[in-house]
C-alpha cells in the first residue's frame, strides 16, 4: 500500500514537473506576416484586432512584421490596438507587392525603387528596419542585379535581411557585400529550405558571426512529444544567441493555427536551461533590434 501511494506521488510530481516545463517567458516573433488575403484592408479574416488579441494571449510582446504588400506593417505599425495589446512592431520592407514578385525580384528594378521609397517613408512605428522576407528558389539568382544591390544597401544602412534560401544562397548574398558577411545581419528563414543537416548550420555559423537561424517550418528539429532532436539540442545550446522563433504566418491558415505553433515553441523551448529558452525566445530578436521587454 504504501509502495502505491509513493509510486502515486511520483507520478503527480512528474507530471507537474513535466507542465511546468513549458517555457512561461515572453515571445518575439521574428518572422510573421501580415499579408492582403489577411487584412483586405480590415475587411479580411484576420483584422488587427484578431491578429493582436492571438499575439497578446500567447504572450507575444514584438513581431517582425513584413507583409505582402507592405501596406500590413504599416496597419500594424499604426494600429492603437498594437499599444494596447503591448506588442511592439519592428518593422521589414517586403520585396513583394503581388505574388508576380516572388519569381523576379533578383533583376527587377521597379522592387528596388520601391525599397528605397519605403524606406524613406518609414512607418508609425519608426524607420524601417530591415529588408525582407524574400525568396530564392534558385540559389544563383543571389547574383542577381537587384539581390546585390539590396545585399550591398543592407549593409550600408546597418538592416537586417530576412532570407527564404538554401546554404549555397547564403554564401553567395554574403559574398555581395563589402563586408563578404561578416557584418550582415542575415535571419536565416527557417534555418533553410530544404533541411540543411546541424553540421552544415554550424559551419555558416562559425563563418558568418551576425548570421541567426529562425526557426518556423524546421524540419528535423523536435522528435517524439514535440522535443528538441538530439543534434538540434547541442546545436542551440552551442549557439544560443544565434537563434529565433517566428510563426510564418503566410497563408491565413497559419493565423488559425497561432495558439497551437506558440504552444510548440514553449514545450521545446522547455527542453532547455531556462537562461538559453529565454535567449531565444526573446533576447535575441529584442537584442537585435533594441526592443525593451514590457
Amino acid at each position: 500500500m504504501r509502495q502505491r501511494a509513493f509510486a502515486l506521488a511520483l507520478l503527480l510530481v512528474l507530471a507537474g514537473a513535466a507542465t511546468a516545463a513549458d517555457y512561461s517567458g515572453p515571445l518575439f516573433d521574428a518572422h510573421l506576416h501580415y499579408n492582403v488575403e489577411a487584412f483586405d484592408g480590415q475587411a479580411g479574416p484576420h483584422p488587427p484586432a484578431d491578429v493582436l488579441a492571438r499575439m497578446k494571449r500567447n504572450g507575444v510582446r514584438a513581431i517582425v512584421a513584413n507583409s505582402r504588400p507592405n501596406d500590413g506593417s504599416r496597419v500594424l505599425a499604426a494600429s492603437p490596438l498594437t499599444r494596447a495589446a503591448g506588442v511592439t512592431v519592428v518593422p521589414f520592407v517586403r520585396l513583394y507587392r503581388d505574388r508576380a514578385d516572388y519569381d523576379n525580384w533578383f533583376r527587377d528594378e521597379s522592387i528596388y525603387a520601391m525599397v528605397l521609397a519605403e524606406l524613406a517613408r518609414g512607418t508609425a512605428a519608426g524607420p524601417y528596419r530591415g529588408i525582407g522576407e524574400f525568396h530564392l528558389y534558385d540559389s544563383a539568382n543571389a547574383n542577381g542585379p537587384v539581390a546585390r544591390k539590396l545585399m550591398l544597401l543592407a549593409e550600408q544602412k546597418q538592416l537586417a535581411v530576412l532570407a527564404h534560401v538554401d546554404d549555397a544562397a547564403i554564401d553567395l548574398l554574403m559574398a555581395n557585400t563589402p563586408s563578404q558577411g561578416r557584418q550582415l545581419r542575415l535571419i536565416w528563414a527557417h534555418t533553410g529550405i530544404g533541411g540543411p543537416a546541424p553540421a552544415r548550420v554550424d559551419q555558416l555559423f562559425a563563418r558568418y558571426p551576425l548570421l541567426m537561424g529562425e526557426l518556423s517550418y524546421r524540419p528535423g528539429l523536435t522528435c517524439e512529444g514535440g522535443k528538441l532532436c538530439p543534434e538540434w539540442r547541442e546545436l542551440l545550446l552551442k549557439y544560443p544567441e544565434r537563434f529565433v522563433i517566428g510563426s510564418d504566418t503566410w497563408v491565413n491558415q497559419r493565423w488559425a493555427d497561432y495558439d497551437r505553433l506558440m504552444q510548440g515553441y514553449r514545450a521545446w523551448l522547455g527542453d532547455l536551461p531556462p537562461a538559453v529558452a529565454h535567449r531565444i525566445a526573446w533576447d535575441n530578436g529584442a537584442r537585435l533590434f533594441g526592443v525593451v521587454e514590457k
